[in-house]
């Protein structure tokens, strides 16, 4: 169509305003793709995962600790309680998986070795964009013939000189709850010694909302970040909510968020990621 405004083809020099308005521009596209590098700590927000990897087998058979790495970025999380991690088992091809996955995933790492396996070790691992100051695992022991667990329990150093306690585990997957009951115990005793320190609790626990084990952590004083069941097992048609993320004291968080991922062939669960705000005043 013929130019028909008596104006050359050649287009106007672009002024002050325009210029500033094309910078803020560049500089709020550029904002969307911090998270990956900073921590969330400039509101007190954490995003916190838990997500069983199944020693990093898939559900087509594949041992891809990659794309579990790929999983836990997607989720862009601050904090991750790992259950099923190898280190060194022949299994998985004598691979360090707590060392692989921090460095695919730029997080600082500590394992829990709950059972001696294949020439190496199983357990839990906890994977943290912040610096840890110790860690301890702490042995929960079998009474009714199943595979030995441990409570993995990090102190995490938060901006602001604050410090958070994380408990990472997975707790026994038998019928019978005896186990699982005796481990929530030994958990709630050691939960009473907290006083109004801010803590978290993650892993599979292997029993639904309505069970013994998650009544008895809720009388000692954890909180579930997601009041309604989100369903996280089987992986590709979830019916039932195993994996969960608690806190404690109630008072000092605000949840924002808590969502179960979408990835259903990585593991054979469902990880949950549960973005949650610490009351700024929480010491």
């Amino acid at each position: 169509m013929p130019d028909t405004s008596g104006k050359s083809g050649r287009s106007a020099k672009p002024n002050f305003r325009q210029w500033m308005l094309v910078l803020c521009c560049l500089m709020c596209a550029a904002s969307g793709f911090t998270h990956a590098d900073e921590p969330s700590h400039k509101t007190n927000t954490l995003r916190v995962l838990t997500y069983n990897i199944h020693h990093g087998e898939g559900m087509d058979g594949r041992l891809d600790l990659a794309r579990i790495a790929s999983v836990i970025r997607s989720a862009e999380p601050d904090i991750v309680a790992l259950q099923e991690v190898d280190q060194n088992t022949e299994r998985t091809g004598k691979i360090d998986q707590p060392t692989e996955l921090s460095r695919l995933t730029g997080m600082d790492v500590v394992f829990g070795d709950n059972i001696r396996l294949q020439g190496g070790s199983y357990g839990n691992a906890v994977l943290s964009r912040f610096p840890i100051k110790r860690h301890e695992n702490h042995p929960l022991p079998p009474f009714d013939k199943g595979e030995r667990r441990g409570l993995l329990e990090v102190e995490i150093e938060l901006p602001g000189e604050r410090s958070l306690l994380f408990f990472a585990t997975h707790l026994d997957h038998q019928q019978s709850p005896k186990d699982r009951n005796a481990a929530a115990e030994i958990i709630a005793r050691k939960s009473a010694s907290l006083n109004a320190r801010p803590a978290l609790l993650a892993g599979d626990l292997n029993d639904g909302p309505s069970s013994t084990t998650l009544a008895m952590l809720g009388s000692a004083g954890w909180t579930r970040s997601n009041k309604e069941a989100i369903a996280t097992v089987p992986v590709k048609s979830p019916l039932r909510q195993i994996d969960f993320i608690l806190f404690r004291p109630e008072k000092a968080w605000r949840v924002i968020e808590t969502r179960v991922l979408e990835e259903r062939v990585a593991s054979d669960h469902r990880g949950v990621l549960a973005v949650i705000e610490l009351s700024p005043s929480s010491r």
